[in-house]
């Protein structure tokens, strides 16, 4: 492996790399070795059109962008020296002879790049007095993106994003030289997929998703990493919240998911907490108090323990590793049959996106559930969400469904009880690829509702049950479940890592 000094500093970097990845990959750019850039991102090909990343080489006469320089054994880098940081000043005074200094009133303001790097390593004032060029403004790039062509610095992230990840290639910069642009082929819209994505690479804020633009300062908020509930690949993600309201997903990076990127259906998908949700208990269809509905659902499930009736399950695929734990203890308990599940389907489509639309299929089949489209023929069925139509359960008498939003199935249960949305609880996802991954409450729900695993502790209490008087509680549930289930060995809460880990073989 070669060996190379950066600042005085001796570094063994893995062979066949270019500089700044080598330093990314040892965790130290920006973070210890300050080497500014703008074009190049570890997911993209090489451009080295900023030339914001140079640096100096001994016995290199010239100084060389770090992003296409291969590492060689015995290179001596500097980054700070006084060549470079007046080279890094006038590649930023160019930058900015164009670009609008209206930080006070762009969206990107407090997440800019161009703005941290002019305070970090440029020019304390400009020095030119032309009037700076005229490009548009606002401009409608497709149903998710809003376009501001004057601060674009022709970084060309977002170009080689959609032909490389996508493969749509909307996106090129037009002309020449000082007219060059960044525009749209003629006769098409950004309009695939994952267009949002550009939003996240574009370090100016010239591209701006429509969903959050003006919405609110970024330095409102703060970031909870969570896990997106689409589909099976469990997206890793920040919720980004400001006063117990989640405004935005944006991607977090994990090598062994995602990458850097994520589906625009994943992304907005944090809207869906809020709309058409259960607020209150039913019973009988009609709207009841939370401890009223506490109470008929344990009569139910105590009548039918105690008359000898069969009891089934259905879990659902959106429900945590510890909920689903949870309904497999309370079934043991009742000396009930293993839950079944059925998982919604719909098109992979080769990047990111699963057939299976749902993030814990994996979870409920290493817990032993089976997959089933309707409900076996029962005295009381004990139903999670909604993914089964009612005519799945005409052979159950009566039903207790735990939902997160108003179906079909919440007027035909005998009792509904409210529960949490992913964003609103903790706990783990087990994706396609059998990797558990942590999720973290980010947001409280305004009405009493209470995660899958809670509610039958509740009910089971309600009920007498033996040995289910304790609170519940995710993190104790998921050492239990570690300690019970080989599979999931290793993968508690408190285990799990930024990246999670994989299942026990």
């Amino acid at each position: 492996m070669p060996k190379i000094t950066i600042d005085e500093k001796d570094y063994e970097v893995a062979d066949g790399l270019m500089i700044l990845q080598a330093i990314d990959d040892l965790g130290l750019l920006m973070s210890g070795v300050d080497i500014p850039h703008y074009c190049w991102h570890p997911k993209l090909p090489i451009d080295g059109s900023c030339r914001m990343c140079q640096i100096e080489i001994e016995g290199v006469p010239k100084l060389q962008i770090a992003c296409n320089t291969p590492v060689k054994d015995g290179m001596v880098i500097s980054t700070q020296s006084e060549r470079v940081q007046t080279a890094r000043q006038g590649v930023l005074e160019l930058l900015l002879l164009n670009h609008p200094l209206d930080c006070p009133i762009c969206d990107q303001a407090g997440e800019c790049k161009l703005q941290d790097y002019s305070f970090d390593f440029g020019m304390p004032a400009g020095r030119t007095k032309e009037p700076r060029r005229v490009a548009k403004k606002a401009v409608d790039l497709g149903p998710t993106i809003t376009f501001d062509q004057e601060r674009c610095i022709l970084c060309r992230r977002c170009v080689r994003f959609c032909r490389e990840v996508p493969g749509t290639g909307e996106l090129g910069v037009f002309n020449r030289g000082e007219r060059s642009l960044m525009e749209l082929f003629p006769g098409t819209q950004l309009d695939n997929d994952y267009s949002m994505n550009v939003a996240d690479l574009c370090p100016v804020g010239a591209l701006t998703t429509k969903d959050f633009r003006f919405k609110i300062r970024s330095w409102f908020l703060d970031d909870v990493e969570t896990v997106c509930d689409r589909c099976s690949t469990g997206c890793n993600v920040y919720a980004s919240r400001s006063n117990n309201k989640i405004y935005r997903f944006v991607p977090r990076l994990n090598d062994d998911v995602n990458d850097t990127w994520m589906c625009d259906h994943g992304r907005l998908s944090y809207k869906m907490g809020r709309e058409n949700r259960l607020e209150s208990a039913l019973v009988g269809g009609k709207p009841a108090s939370f401890i009223e509905g506490l109470r008929k659902a344990s009569d139910l499930v105590r009548a039918a323990s105690e008359s000898g009736g069969t009891i089934v399950a259905s879990a659902s695929p959106f429900s945590s590793n510890e909920d689903l734990f949870t309904l497999r203890k309370l079934l043991e308990t009742l000396g009930a049959p293993p839950a079944t599940f059925s998982v919604p389907a719909g098109k992979a489509d080769g990047i990111l996106t699963q057939a299976e639309k749902a993030p814990n299929a994996e979870g409920a089949r290493a817990l032993g559930f089976q997959e089933s489209d309707e409900l076996a023929g029962a005295k009381l069925g004990i139903v999670f969400g909604h993914v089964l139509p009612a005519t799945a359960l005409t052979q159950v008498e009566k039903w207790i469904l735990i939902d997160t939003h108003a179906s079909d199935l919440s007027g035909k249960a005998a009792v509904v009880l409210p529960s949490r949305v992913v964003t609103e609880k903790d706990g783990s996802f087990t994706n396609h690829a059998k990797r558990v991954q942590r999720f973290r409450r980010v947001v409280e729900p305004s009405w009493e509702a209470w995660s899958e695993g809670a509610l039958l502790q509740q009910i089971a209490d309600f009920a007498g049950l033996d040995g289910w008087s304790e609170p519940w509680d995710a993190f104790a549930v998921s050492k239990r479940l570690c300690d019970e289930v080989p599979a999931f060995s290793g993968c508690g809460l408190t285990e799990l890592g930024f990246c999670g880990c994989e299942l026990s073989k």
